[in-house]
């Protein structure tokens, strides 16, 4: 077995998947093992001998097991092929809401927000990173962008999504975990801003990483990544 996989995180199990009676017991096992080995880098790329030689079972099965997950929608497998279309590498994503058909986001492909090449948007950035500061530092002097905000409906949706870091928290997250996690935690700080707070109990923190790694894939064609995230974000949580 490779070390490099076995990661001192909690696995998480949600109650869609746990009540699931679609789902054996290893499957749901291992869908947790999936979330575990997600938390670093926003994927899983163990490979299907890892979790063969875990569970004691045979590599077809661990394939039976990940192909159940993905049809019932629990998780999302990208391929990454180099330019002779080679596999060189398998992600497997958590999705945490059932019956997602592969590649399909609704919410995403219904953004009206246009996607041209990339412009970095500079006073974007400094702001999602001033804020990420001030709510990993616990600092006193509140950012021009929270004045007027009652900041314990703040605090407050963050623990929900639990998404109120410090820097010991995130001192081993990868570069682009924490790029993530700075993108979220302005989008819910937006929704509180204009007026949308009580929307977000139609969104859980998985729905939202999982949304923001789909916006990624597209990264190269949107001229501002945050917007194009924050509308997606909104079409989701807006809808009926």
């Amino acid at each position: 077995m490779n070390d490099e996989n076995q990661i001192n995180y909690y696995a998480i199990i949600p109650a869609t998947v746990r009540y699931d009676t679609r789902l054996k017991s290893s499957e749901k096992l291992m869908y947790g093992e999936i979330t575990a080995l997600a938390n670093k880098n926003g994927y899983c790329f163990a490979s299907n001998k890892y979790f063969a030689e875990l569970y004691n079972v045979t590599i077809h099965t661990v394939s039976q097991w990940i192909s159940k997950l993905t049809k019932l929608g629990y998780v999302y497998v990208e391929i990454i092929r180099n330019a002779k279309n080679e596999v060189m590498e398998r992600r497997i994503y958590i999705i945490d809401y059932p019956n997602v058909q592969i590649n399909t986001y609704p919410y995403v492909l219904k953004c009206k927000y246009p996607r041209y090449k990339k412009v970095q948007e500079n006073n974007i950035k400094n702001n999602i990173d001033r804020l990420f500061s001030f709510i990993i530092n616990n600092k006193t002097k509140i950012p021009e962008e929270l004045i007027g905000i009652d900041m314990n409906e703040v605090y407050k949706v963050l623990r929900k999504f639990e998404m109120l870091y410090n820097e010991e928290m995130i001192k081993n997250y990868s570069v682009q975990n924490i790029e993530k996690i700075k993108f979220i935690i302005y989008a819910l700080i937006n929704i509180i801003k204009i007026g949308k707070k009580d929307l977000l109990n139609k969104i859980t923190r998985n729905e939202l990483s999982s949304l923001y790694d789909r916006c990624k894939i597209n990264e190269d064609e949107i001229n501002n990544f945050y917007e194009y995230y924050f509308k997606c974000v909104l079409n989701k949580i807006d809808k009926p």
